[in-house]
């Protein structure tokens, strides 16, 4: 089938987007932001360690549902500021409207092994 949008990827490309699989450990409510939103704390393993990010997840999760979720995210992106905490990767999902429903695994994996 022929990529009909001609947004085709080389692997090279691809790569360069670092998705790694992370362990939620810590969400609480993000009450300094105007949408709806979590901080969220997701451990990356030994390699990666501990990062920060927010999460505009609320319709979907409870914060006490997403402790030890793992989880999808890019984290090769610079980090960004946001209201009071500094992003520093980007948790994947699937957005439909203001819904956004988590990018997960079917089986317990490794925190920090790779997307790819």
């Amino acid at each position: 089938m022929e990529n009909s949008n001609n947004n085709t990827l080389t692997w090279d490309e691809f790569m360069k987007v670092e998705m790694r699989v992370g362990t939620i450990i810590q969400a609480e409510e993000f009450k300094e932001v105007r949408n709806p939103a979590y901080k969220l704390v997701v451990d990356f393993g030994e390699e990666l360690g501990l990062r920060k990010t927010s999460a505009q997840i609320t319709k979907l999760y409870t914060t006490e549902e997403l402790i030890g979720k793992q989880v999808i995210a890019v984290v090769n992106f610079p980090p960004k500021q946001i209201a009071n905490i500094m992003s520093e990767c980007l948790v994947m999902g699937a957005v439909e409207g203001k819904e956004v429903t988590l990018m997960s695994l079917d089986k317990p994996v490794k925190n920090g092994l790779r997307i790819g």
